[in-house]
């Protein structure tokens, strides 16, 4: 680091004696100062290092629990198809300052929550108007409408140990879609979705997932810019997912930097993970942002705008959602999610 050093001019001359004296004192200061920023900068590099993602621990799932969901070319589903860049990106993250965590929930439930269980508007859910806090915290109810839409995706019974993913419902004219990461599956043979999921227990009930709509990027070569995936449910009880908790709206080339709501299943968890905080520009088709313990099983949680409810990313993208527990990415939301949005509405509607 240059240092900068202030100069003053001399007025009158000093004698020669006096001159030699502060001018040892001057350097000694200099010398001091000097090695004194270094050390500090040393220690601030120091705290910069980052802890890397873990992929999907076998110890947090029951055995056999992601067979469903694993690739059907033996790839991890933590880890996406084989072959899948590994692109360095564009630009330098620049994500906002990490919040602090919180063991205590700072966000209360709007106070038009309707009770557990009962149904919503299926026009999708409506801006939460929850004060805006940095940190991760737990849910504060699954009463909370926009906590709802978020749940777990469950390979096997749903049970401790099993869901390996997350997702939200997603609103359409069908009712019946969600939005997750793409390297989060590419079968819905026996995978389940668990919304508002708390503790081995499905206050809403489950939806089996029928089918997985991804992008040819996505499938064709793993294209990090398009981690991304709707989903379709069947009707449980003869109710669509949205029927019950709402949804929530796409949006689509929207500014990079939004104060979002994050939300995550991690997989040694049984209760989600919110964190809010300001996304900032990774690169031209990604996202990124600063939020604390956001380790495997968070991929696809979604990224909901506190000013308008859209939901403008999901967990995934670069580094199939980042190396750190406390940096997320998601790819940049755009045409092309949109094309494959339509797409799965009117899969749906057939």
């Amino acid at each position: 680091m240059a240092q900068h050093r202030r100069h003053t001019k001399r007025h009158r001359l000093l004698a020669p004696t006096l001159f030699t004296a502060l001018s040892a004192v001057v350097v000694a200061a200099v010398v001091t100062g000097t090695h004194g920023l270094s050390l500090s900068d040393a220690t601030a590099a120091g705290k910069a290092a980052r802890s890397p993602r873990a992929a999907v621990a076998e110890a947090t799932a029951s055995p056999g629990a992601l067979d469903a969901a694993a690739p059907t070319d033996g790839t991890d589903p933590a880890q996406g198809p084989t072959g899948s860049p590994a692109a360095s990106p564009a630009e330098s993250p620049e994500p906002a300052p990490t919040g602090t965590a919180s063991e205590t929930p700072t966000d209360s439930p709007s106070e038009d929550a309707a009770p557990a269980g009962t149904p919503t508007a299926s026009a999708g859910a409506k801006a939460s108007t929850r004060t805006a806090v940095l940190g991760t915290t737990a849910v504060a109810a699954s009463t909370d409408p926009e906590a709802a839409t978020v749940g777990a995706l469950f390979s096997g019974g749903i049970a401790a140990g099993n869901h390996f993913c997350t997702a939200s419902v997603l609103h359409s004219p069908t009712g019946n879609l969600l939005l997750t990461a793409a390297h989060c599956l590419n079968s819905a043979d026996g995978v389940t979705f668990v919304p508002g999921y708390r503790d081995g227990s499905a206050p809403f009930g489950s939806w089996r997932v029928t089918a997985v709509h991804t992008t040819s990027g996505w499938s064709g070569k793993g294209d990090q810019d398009e981690d991304f995936a709707i989903l379709e449910t069947a009707p449980s009880n003869g109710r669509n997912v949205e029927d019950v908790v709402g949804g929530n709206h796409l949006g689509t080339d929207e500014p990079f930097g939004a104060t979002v709501h994050l939300y995550g299943y991690p997989g040694d968890a049984e209760t989600p993970s919110l964190c809010t905080n300001s996304t900032g520009k990774q690169s031209t088709y990604q996202r990124v942002v600063s939020c604390p313990a956001y380790p495997a099983g968070t991929s696809g949680g979604p990224w909901i705008d506190v000013a308008t409810g859209d939901v403008v990313g999901a967990i995934g993208g670069f580094q199939q959602g980042g190396d750190s527990d406390d940096v997320s990415y998601s790819a940049y939301f755009d045409h092309t999610i949109a094309a494959l949005y339509a797409e799965a509405e009117a899969a749906a509607a057939s």
